[in-house]
Parts: structure tokens; sequence; C-alpha cells
């Protein structure tokens, strides 16, 4: 355990005010609040180089030593400080990392990537930060990505196709490495260029595999419409690699779109999750009336439509616009389905208000596993 003296207290006190500014008393809480522990201790990991308590080997700028309990890894310091701090004051301490601490590493430096295992945690920090970094760091960056959503893909694949699965569908490509649907024929006329005449020997660079078939079920519209604000990152990215797997689905046809102040239209690109959460920016405002109004748009038969908002409640824009098209919506005959959370815990944390006051007009709200939405949709499906 270690113990703090009257210089550092105040030393920290002078930190805190530099970096939040107008903000400081709305966020500093008091000294022994958890949250301001967790704030303090992701400064510290910034700011501790200012006065050298920190033992930062030469060439390095991840910062070692010192005596807590733990110590935060680059991925884990770009994580927290975007959970714990305003956009205003992110954006300060990602300009001091780079500029006042050359912490290049976060962004310039191509072995961080190289060296780092695959895993959601490095994941989000990828999508948190890719805007700032150079071409070749971009490129690893999304080789990193891929590895980490295989594994999600490999992970969820049979929970979600489960309630669906039917005949092996040949016409259509699955992105689902399942060793029963191999492709063998297209895998090794797709590979072989990647042949070794010295060797003899055929380099598989891209496995295929075929998609499957479910059966006696109509042709259902999935919208699923997700916001990108900060605090949603493990949905945008659960989104994603769901959204790609109810894409194999024959009939399902699914749709993605991503949303701030804006709505973006992914789905084109539906097929490559990596694609679709590297077009994602985290942040910015939120407008939830505007998307479920676009969403709504792209409805063809209400009768056959599920509508999937994933969104922490917390609306930008008009409330009442945001009730008004949700009773819409649901009076079309459309289901409308509200997720505070989408990902392999499902603890949200989101406006209890507007969420009941969504509910009270006729929408599902819940937080879900993506196995767990498969089967409520399945059961919608199925009537």
């Amino acid at each position: 355990m270690t113990h703090s003296n009257p210089t550092n207290h105040r030393k920290q006190q002078l930190r805190w005010q530099l970096i939040l500014a107008s903000n400081t008393d709305s966020l500093l809480g008091g000294p022994g609040d958890a949250l301001t522990r967790q704030r303090a201790k992701a400064l510290d990991f910034l700011y501790d180089r200012e006065y050298g308590e920190r033992n930062v080997r030469p060439g390095s700028s991840f910062g070692q030593g010192g005596s807590e309990d733990s110590q935060l890894t680059v991925p884990d310091w770009i994580n927290a400080i975007h959970e714990l701090f305003p956009k205003a004051t992110i954006e300060r301490l990602e300009k001091d990392a780079l500029e006042r601490y050359q912490m290049e590493e976060m962004v310039t430096n191509p072995d961080l990537l190289r060296r780092a295992e695959p895993s959601e945690t490095l994941l989000k920090a990828v999508l948190r930060t890719k805007h700032l970094m150079n071409q070749e760091v971009l490129t690893l960056a999304r080789q990193l990505v891929q590895k980490v959503i295989a594994q999600l893909m490999e992970k969820l694949a049979k929970d979600i196709e489960s309630p669906f699965t039917g005949a092996i569908n040949r016409q259509r490509r699955s992105f689902l490495k399942i060793a029963k649907n191999f492709d063998a024929d297209t895998t090794i006329r797709r590979n072989l260029r990647h042949y070794d005449p010295d060797t003899q020997r055929l380099v598989i660079h891209t496995p295929y595999f075929h998609s499957r078939i479910r059966r006696q079920l109509d042709r259902w519209q999935l919208i699923i419409v997700v916001d990108q604000s900060g605090s949603m990152v493990d949905s945008v990215i659960h989104s994603a690699v769901t959204a790609s797997i109810f894409y194999q689905l024959q009939h399902i046809r699914t749709h993605l779109c991503i949303f701030d102040t804006n709505v973006v239209d992914l789905s084109d690109r539906c097929t490559d999750p990596v694609e679709t959460l590297m077009q994602v920016q985290l942040g910015g405002g939120t407008d939830i009336a505007q998307a479920l109004t676009y969403a709504n748009s792209l409805v063809d038969n209400p009768r056959n439509a599920i509508i999937v908002l994933i969104t922490d409640f917390f609306e930008g824009g008009g409330r009442d616009r945001l009730l008004t098209i949700t009773r819409q919506i649901v009076e079309s005959g459309t289901h409308l389905l509200g997720l505070a959370a989408l990902d392999s815990n499902a603890d949200p944390s989101y406006d209890r208000e507007m969420a009941q006051d969504m509910v009270n007009r006729g929408a599902h709200v819940g937080a879900m596993t993506p196995g767990e939405l498969a089967r409520w949709i399945a059961e919608k499906v199925r009537g």
C-alpha cells in the first residue's frame, strides 16, 4: 500500500486543475471516491513523467516501475481515459501524450502492434485512436482487428446461428470458419496464386466456407442501429460481428447503421465486420430519433421487420421526437427492441427514464448477449 504526503496531494490537485480546467469541481469528487482514484491513476500514468517520479526506461514511453498495485499499459491507459473523462479532456490528454511526453509508440511505433496479443481491450484502444495513426501503423492495426474479430466470430457463431441453422447454401460465401461448412474447391481455386513450385506446396492464405440455409421461415428484415458514442464501444464491436453473422442467414435481410448526430448506413459492408469497425468514429453527439426515423424508412413489410436499437438512451436530440417515432414504429407493426448493451457481459449503464418512456409506447428494452439476441429474434420470426 502507498501513502500520499501533503506535497504529492497538492501536486495532484494542481494537476487536476490544469487538465480539467472549468470541469474540475464536477469531475473531482471526494478524495476517497473510487472514480476519483481511477482518474488520478490515469493522470499519474501520463503526468508523473513531468516530475521524474516514474522510472521510464530510455526509449520507452510506456511508464514502468512505481509502487502501485498494478501498472497500466498503453492500451489500458487509452481505454481508461476514454471511459473516465469527457471528450475535451481526452483530446487534451492524447495531445499531451503525443506532443509533450513524446508517447509516439501509442500511434507510430509498429512494434507495439506487432508485439501485442490480440484482445478486445487492444481492439477498443485501436478504435479509439485510429484517427491518430499513420498509414503504416493503421495497416498493422487493421491486421490486429482482423485477428480479434476472427476470434469473436468463432466464439459467437454457434450461439447466433443455432436457432436458424438448416441446409448448406453452396451459392453464398460465409465468413464463419466452421469445419463442416469448409469449401475445399473454392479455397484451392482462389489460393492457387500462393502455390510454391519449388516445394510443391499450396499455402492457404484465405479459407472459404459455405453459408447455411434456414428452413421454413419467411424472409424477414433485421435493421440494427448502433449508437457510436464512446460509452458504447463494446456494443459497437459486438454489433458489427453479430450483423455479419446474421447476414449469412439467407432468409433474414440484414441492415447495419451507426449513428451520432448523423446516420451512416453500412449495410453494404455487413459481410466484413473489420471494415465496418474501421468506419466507426467514436464520440460526438447523439440523435436517436433521427436514427430510428432512418431505420423506419428502410422497412418494407412492418409485420416482418425487426429494428434493434443499441444505445444508452441518452438522447441529445428532441425527447418528444424520439417518443413520437417510437410510437409510430410500434403502431405500424414493426418489432422494436432497444438494447442498452449488446456484449458478452450485458451490463448496461443507460438513461432508465427514457428507456421506460419507450417501453410505455410499446418498445421492448433490455440488455443482451449476442446469443440472447439471436434467440429473441428467432422467437419473433417463428411467431
